[in-house]
């Protein structure tokens, strides 16, 4: 690993340990709870995917007629990742993307999915809202990095803001309150991303870091800041999530 990623990883180290040791994942007492967690977080799933969408458009050729432009190796790269997280395998070998099986795993566990279903059918990107503050607050902090079309800010984004920052103890969690099968689909996602942000697209995306800022210093301070400002984001939108939980009535 880049010398830079270790230095970036241990000075934004209080912003992601304050999202990792939230007191979210201890709050989550039922698959009621499960519900309402994954009715504010399918929106971080799905704008992760609009981010790595704004990533390809950048770094590849998606347009006809196609002309190889970029690195042949970042190209790889971000294939690579948009195979995985566009047209993965679910539990039952079908092809789909990870924000579709999440949809799948919230209507399994009985969470309400007209709301952001409605909010994919009316998407405009001058006009993303998903009706809720906290979770519009969260999407602007995103939308405003890839609207600057930095890639290196955009990538940063991608890579310090990932799903990966959910710990282990959420996925041992949610096992525990599966009792009764209801959320099946939901530890297939999550051990899923947790395989692959672990095992091959955690590496790439900080070589992909490491590649688009080379010996740029103002890159490098650019990436730290722009990883601080979405684990900040982050946060708070964790923090709303326990405050809609601790709202439920008994």
């Amino acid at each position: 690993m880049n010398p830079r990623i270790k230095i970036i990883n241990n000075n934004i180290s209080q912003y992601r340990d304050a999202i990792v040791n939230h007191p979210l994942y201890k709050s989550l007492k039922s698959t009621d709870h499960i519900s309402v967690m994954m009715q504010y977080h399918v929106y971080a799933v799905w704008d992760f995917m609009s981010l790595l969408k704004a990533m390809q458009d950048k770094l590849t050729c998606t347009r006809s007629p196609w002309k190889p432009i970029g690195d042949n190796k970042v190209r790889r790269l971000i294939n690579s990742i948009v195979l995985e997280e566009e047209s993965d395998l679910d539990e039952e070998g079908n092809p789909s993307s990870h924000f579709e099986m999440y949809i799948e795993a919230m209507k399994e566990c009985g969470a309400q999915t007209k709301k952001i279903e409605k909010f994919i059918s009316k998407i405009d990107k001058n006009l993303i809202s998903s009706g809720t503050t906290e979770i519009d607050n969260f999407l602007k902090s995103t939308f405003a990095i890839i609207d600057t079309d930095e890639i290196h800010k955009i990538a940063a984004a991608f890579t310090f803001g990932r799903e990966d920052l959910i710990p282990d103890m959420f996925t041992s969690i949610v096992e525990d309150l599966n009792a009764e099968n209801k959320l099946n689909k939901f530890v297939y996602y999550l051990e899923r991303h947790i395989e692959l942000d672990g095992g091959e697209h955690g590496p790439l995306a900080f070589q992909l870091i490491s590649d688009l800022c080379g010996e740029d210093e103002q890159k490098w301070k650019d990436v730290e800041e722009t990883a601080i400002t979405c684990l900040i984001a982050r946060e708070k939108l964790w923090d709303a999530i326990l405050e809609a939980i601790n709202g439920l009535k008994d």
